[in-house]
């Protein structure tokens, strides 16, 4: 098949639509529902992106896609029982590696995965599906799915969930072309593989870094090269925490992707892990509701009785001062740039939210005084000299 037709573009009136190849085959198949144009669009960003991290580390990946950029990014690593809480996967027992991938990159940003299109670097296993058919969610790509995974998934959507397989060794040209305001732009598709040596040069006089901290600096960059930029991205424990995405601002990248880390590492607070939801709570709405009890609206809702739509009783608030001294013990976390800093403002904002390691090109005027601000805060930094900018 040279080509698929589509219902529609980005918006209803945008016709007619369809996704094509000039030689040999799509290398798709719909497997069940009708994809849409942004479904497709974010199916083969995230599958590219799983793909590279399956690469990089070895392990299995998933990513979660909202609008052409991903909410949460992750490998299969084994989660801790605050993950598997925070995460509501708690009930499901022992997951698979893709599946712990897939409760990772779904539950870092739980309030911007909703209604996600799902990518996954293997064949989708019967744990991975359980956890997508309670997600609210548009579609999933994957390289393949067990006979009992796709029966499972069939059943989302009243049957209309979109489900493809990818031809997992298929390879684009790596000449790739765009339309805008009908004018046709070319470029070489950006191949420049991630890994230790694209990291490059340590620049700071802190140059401690354990592989760990390596393999979520890898992540970071990998996450970045598939978000509309400007971007920035936090790593921990091999999972994506918080990314900033297309913002015209550097500092409002790290300022944006730190507050979603920050969330993070809240949720895993014992007064948040143990508010008193009624039973009649969805999980969507228990994050909505996490979301606003740990946002500074908090006390007006309290003030409005809202809480009761909720909670059995009224929670505790979460105070400032608490927030704070819960933060602050987070510590060795990763992060990505897609571009060089310009001011030291964002080494500054990045220490607050425990940031350790840094990966960026570097460039700028005022690298001095970036390396300076890292060296205040112990922070190891790299110089990739590469940018990752993708539009």
């Amino acid at each position: 098949m040279k080509e698929l037709e589509l219902k529609y573009g980005c918006n209803p009136n945008q016709k007619p639509s369809r996704i094509f190849v000039e030689d040999g085959d799509l290398p798709i198949e719909v497997l069940n529902g009708k994809p849409g144009y942004i479904n497709f669009m974010d199916a083969f960003n995230g599958w590219q992106l799983v793909k590279e991290l399956k690469e990089a580390t070895g392990l299995p990946a998933a990513t979660s896609f909202k609008h052409v950029s991903p909410a949460g990014a992750a490998v299969g690593l084994p989660l801790s029982e605050v993950e598997r809480k925070i995460y509501w996967v708690d009930d499901l027992g022992d997951l698979s590696p893709l599946a712990s991938a897939y409760a990772r990159a779904r539950g870092a940003d739980r309030m911007s995965s909703f209604g996600d299109f799902i990518s996954l670097s293997d064949v989708c296993d019967v744990d991975t599906a359980r956890i997508i058919k309670r997600e609210v969610s548009d579609g999933v790509i994957a390289p393949g799915y067990e006979p009992e995974a796709l029966e499972i998934l069939k059943t989302k959507k009243k049957g209309n969930y979109n489900i493809i397989k990818i031809d997992p060794s298929f390879k684009p040209d790596p000449v790739e072309h765009k339309q805008v305001f009908g004018i046709t732009f070319e470029q070489g598709r950006n191949e420049m593989p991630i890994n230790d040596e694209f990291l490059g040069d340590i620049v700071t006089k802190t140059k401690d870094i354990s592989e760990e901290a390596k393999r979520d600096l890898i992540i970071a960059l990998i996450t970045l090269k598939y978000t509309q930029s400007n971007s920035v991205c936090y790593v921990k424990g091999g999972q994506a925490i918080g990314i900033g995405a297309g913002q015209q601002s550097r500092i409002h990248c790290t300022r944006l992707a730190g507050q979603k880390a920050d969330n993070w590492l809240l949720r895993q607070c014992p007064k948040v892990l143990n508010l008193p939801f009624r039973e009649d709570v969805g999980r969507p709405n228990r994050d909505n509701a996490i979301d606003v009890y740990m946002s500074e609206d908090y006390m007006d809702v309290l003030a409005d009785g809202q809480w009761e739509q909720f909670f059995t009783e009224k929670p505790e608030p979460l105070t400032r001062e608490e927030k704070r001294e819960w933060l602050d013990q987070m510590d060795g976390v990763a992060l990505g740039s897609d571009a060089f800093f310009p001011f030291s403002d964002n080494v500054q904002r990045a220490y607050r939210s425990g940031v350790k390691y840094i990966a960026q090109p570097g460039g700028s005027i005022r690298d001095d005084l970036v390396i300076e601000a890292c060296d205040q805060y112990g922070i190891a930094m790299y110089f990739s000299g590469m940018r990752l900018f993708h539009h």
